[in-house]
């Protein structure tokens, strides 16, 4: 019957893929796959750069707000008390760290203050989410 078969051009491989079946278009989906992969890989690192861009570009105008707000303490805390005094040099120290620290050092620092004092932070992360919510939902009224 091989005989018949191979005059006649008929093969004899039943059952057997030939690469253009199943293992092809597996082989196909899994190169897509990959190809997208590393798009959105590449997308969400051109993101996260601009982010930080972004962030280090607003830095020095929040300090330069802190500054102003700490010399308007201490030009009208003449007339209040020490205390105007204290949270002027306390937005003074704020506004030159910010100045002075970029986004990664900030994040180390954060995460530094997360491991020296757990509940405080705990604490602050409920009331910063608190407090984006009600701004959310208060634009969207």
């Amino acid at each position: 019957m091989d005989d018949y078969n191979k005059q006649s051009g008929q093969s004899t491989n039943y059952g057997e893929s030939t690469g253009t079946g199943a293992a092809g278009t597996a082989a196909r989906m899994k190169e897509e796959v990959a190809e997208k992969t590393t798009d959105i890989k590449e997308k969400v690192s051109d993101f996260g750069r601009k982010a930080v861009e972004k962030i280090d570009y607003s830095r020095q105008s929040a300090a330069d707000a802190l500054d102003q707000t700490a010399s308007s303490l201490h030009s009208g805390g003449d007339k209040l008390s020490g205390a105007a005094h204290s949270a002027a040099n306390s937005l003074e120290a704020t506004a030159e760290y910010v100045r002075q620290t970029d986004v990664k050092g900030m994040a180390a620092d954060v995460g530094e203050f997360v491991k020296r004092y757990p509940g405080p932070a705990l604490a602050a992360a409920a009331i910063f989410g608190f407090l984006v919510a009600r701004g959310l939902s208060s634009s969207n009224d």
